[in-house]
C-alpha cells in the first residue's frame, strides 16, 4: 500500500499541473521545462540547474533514476498510476523534475568554433540527435531559428540523452541569430543537397556556422545566400537523393572536427 504522503489521485492539482506542462505553451507561460529520466536529470544538475520540484515513483526506478533520486531532497512521491499519468514516456523510469527554463546564453566563441543552426525542424528526434552529436563533436552551440521544435521539450531532451544541457542552446529569431553570427565573424555554410561542392572539398576551418533545414523543404532561399553551400554526395547507383538531417549534421560536424585537427 502507498504511504500517507504518496500522491495517488489522478485528480491531484500537482498531477494535473504536470500533465499541462507537457504542452509547450504551458511550459513557456510558467517559464519552466519538464525533464524526465534519471540520466537526463543528472545531466541537468551537472549543468548547474536547480529543480523547482522533483517527482518520484520508486516502483518504476531504473538504477540511474534511483541513484539520482537518492541525491536529491524534497522529492514528492507519486503512485505508479499517477506517475504514468504525468510521464511522456512509454516505459518511464520513475523520476521527473521541473526546472526553470535555461536562459539562451551564447558564450564567446573560440577561433575554431562551430555553430549549428536549425531552420524549421519540428521532429524532436532529429533535434535531439543533432544536439547529442553537437555535444560529442565539440560544437560551440546549437541555435534553433524561429519557432522550430522546442529544444527543451521532454522528447528533445530524451532524444539528446541530456546533451541539451551540455552544449549551449538558444532559440532565436532569425535576424537576431544572423546579427550574432556577423558580430562574431562566422562564415555561414548552407548544407543543401543541390550544392555543387561536397562537404569534403569545402574549407570548414575557423568560425563556421552550419545551416540545416527540413528534409522536405530544405533551407529557404534567404538562408541559401551564404558564404558557401555544401552537399553530401549520393552514390550514383542508389535511389536515395538525401539523408536524414541528423545524419547529415553528424557527417558535416565531424568533417569540421577533422579539418580543425
Amino acid at each position: 500500500m502507498s504511504g500517507p504522503d504518496v500522491i495517488t489521485s489522478l485528480q491531484n492539482p500537482q498531477v494535473k499541473h504536470l500533465v499541462k506542462l507537457r504542452a509547450r505553451r504551458d511550459r513557456e507561460a510558467h517559464g519552466v521545462i519538464l525533464v524526465e529520466g534519471g540520466r537526463e536529470i543528472a545531466r541537468a544538475l551537472q549543468a548547474g540547474l536547480n529543480p523547482q520540484a522533483v517527482f518520484s515513483c520508486p516502483a518504476l526506478h531504473s538504477p540511474d533514476a534511483a541513484a539520482t533520486a537518492a541525491s536529491l531532497g524534497g522529492v514528492t512521491e507519486l503512485s505508479r498510476p499517477a506517475f504514468e499519468k504525468v510521464s511522456v514516456r512509454e516505459n518511464p523510469d520513475g523520476l521527473l523534475a521541473v526546472f526553470p527554463t535555461p536562459p539562451p546564453v551564447l558564450p564567446e566563441p573560440g577561433a575554431d568554433a562551430v555553430v549549428v543552426l536549425l531552420h524549421g525542424l519540428e521532429k524532436p528526434g532529429n533535434v535531439g540527435a543533432i544536439l547529442r552529436t553537437a555535444d560529442a563533436a565539440g560544437a560551440h552551440a546549437v541555435i534553433v531559428l524561429g519557432r522550430g521544435a522546442d529544444p527543451y521539450s521532454p522528447n528533445v531532451i530524451r532524444a539528446s540523452q541530456g546533451s541539451v544541457f551540455r552544449v549551449p542552446v538558444a532559440a532565436l529569431p532569425e535576424d537576431a541569430a544572423l546579427e550574432w553570427l556577423r558580430a562574431h565573424g562566422f562564415r555561414t555554410v548552407a548544407c543543401t543537397p543541390d550544392a555543387p561542392r561536397t562537404y569534403w572539398d569545402a574549407d570548414l576551418t575557423g568560425r563556421v556556422a552550419l545551416l540545416f533545414g527540413t528534409e522536405h523543404e530544405g533551407l529557404p532561399e534567404s538562408w541559401r545566400q551564404t558564404d558557401q553551400a555544401v552537399s553530401i554526395p549520393m552514390h550514383a547507383a542508389g535511389s536515395a537523393d538525401s539523408l536524414n538531417v541528423a545524419t547529415a549534421a553528424a557527417l558535416v560536424l565531424y568533417e569540421c572536427r577533422r579539418q580543425a585537427r
